[in-house]
């Protein structure tokens, strides 16, 4: 299936229901933003918190990005605009657990693949 890199520490269980669905789960914590923007590049989804910075470098070396997924509020650390120009869906989970938008991550990138 899909290689997904997860940027910040996330549930065990909802890592497992990831690779559970068939996805490489790629967790790489604590990049600077140029480790970050070598690690994006084969992702089909980012899965991040509030300390990642998705910028529009970043979008431009995830060239297989479809998704980022943010578990939790707000998307002020997303480049919303450089997403939307290069198609990749942007979620966040604001009243669900983290849990749920791990699948829902998981979910898109299965659909896509």
């Amino acid at each position: 299936m899909a290689r997904i890199l997860v940027t910040e520490t996330l549930s065990s269980r909802g890592l497992e229901l990831m690779a559970a669905d068939g996805h490489q789960v790629d967790v790489q914590l604590s990049l600077t933003s140029a480790e970050l923007v070598d690690a994006v590049a084969g992702a089909a989804a980012l899965v991040i918190r509030s300390a990642t910075r998705v910028t529009a470098e970043v979008l431009d070396a995830g060239r297989d990005l479809v998704a980022v997924g943010r578990a939790g509020v707000g998307l002020d650390n997303v480049d919303i605009p450089a997403a939307t120009r290069r198609g990749v869906m942007v979620v966040n989970a604001p009243e669900s657990n983290i849990r749920s938008e791990e699948r829902r991550v998981g979910k898109e990138c299965r659909s896509r693949w």
